[in-house]
């Protein structure tokens, strides 16, 4: 008999390495899972077809892809018939719990054009990780952030943040170098359109990219695959990152370090980035 497979919970343990002061710990630590969702749409006379692919915490799935037909005035309230996983056969078995299907009575308002992240029936953390790294440069080789360095950080990007200063509600991204002289600091409403400012600053001022992204506030995949993609080396967030994040830093050859502050950091992925 095969096993089944099991749903991913909101958690999983993974091993770090925490730095406080001169003292340097390896134990095991939780992080907030990350998998992609994809949500499919049928209605009477029409086949499920894929309409989004949206990163989630695993859990009460049914109720965020309703919630996000609804939410985007795809379908009425009263339209949403049911929702269950697919049950495709050719799903991999980590592919069970990423995909729902919403049933409507009635055809939808509009049909988005698809954001696809994946070209295959369906998604999951380890396929997701392969299709973001198929065409991103390598990260510069022999890139080394000294611990010092690392745990300053913060403090330089809020220097950069007179919007965050003032209101309290924007995040921020910054690029710095290897003396922690930053090359562009950005504040945004939006985690994502900080990073894009930063990486397009780089851009039109035709510099060559910093290597090391700086982020206010948590990280998630898409902000991983943007540092992967723009060539980053290292990744330093005041926040925790999410699982995706991690498996894709490494994946990348990316160090990730995550709560830092000037006494303390963990380091979640690429550890000989920080010369651990």
């Amino acid at each position: 008999m095969t096993a089944k497979t099991r749903r991913p919970g909101p958690t999983v343990r993974t091993d770090v390495i925490e730095v406080r002061g001169t003292e340097i710990l390896r134990h095991e630590d939780r992080l907030a899972t990350e998998e992609p969702l994809e949500i499919r749409l049928a209605w009477p006379g029409s086949p499920a077809q894929r309409v989004v692919v949206t990163m989630r915490t695993p859990g009460h799935d049914f109720e965020l892809a309703a919630g996000w037909l609804v939410g985007e005035q795809i379908l009425g309230r009263e339209q949403v018939a049911a929702v269950r996983y697919c049950t495709d056969e050719d799903l991999a078995p980590d592919e069970e719990f990423n995909v729902v299907t919403v049933e409507a009575t009635a055809p939808p308002a509009y049909l988005p054009q698809p954001r696809l992240m994946n070209s295959a029936c369906g998604v999951c953390g380890t396929t997701s990780i392969d299709e973001a790294l198929r065409s991103v440069p390598a990260p510069t080789s022999g890139v080394v952030v000294p611990l010092d360095l690392v745990r300053s950080l913060p403090a330089l990007l809020e220097q950069g943040q007179p919007g965050f200063a003032r209101t309290g509600g924007l995040h921020a991204a910054g690029l710095f170098d290897l003396d922690g002289v930053p090359q562009a600091v950005r504040e945004d409403v939006g985690r994502h359109n900080a990073v894009d400012k930063v990486i397009g600053a780089g851009v039109l001022g035709r510099m060559p990219v910093a290597p090391i992204l700086v982020l206010s506030g948590r990280v998630g995949f898409e902000l991983v695959h943007k540092a992967a993609a723009a060539g980053v080396a290292a990744v330093v967030a005041v926040g925790a990152p999410s699982s995706l994040a991690v498996g894709l830093a490494a994946e990348a050859g990316i160090g990730l370090a995550g709560f830092t502050r000037p006494e303390r950091c963990v380091i979640y992925a690429g550890s000989d980035r920080f010369g651990v």
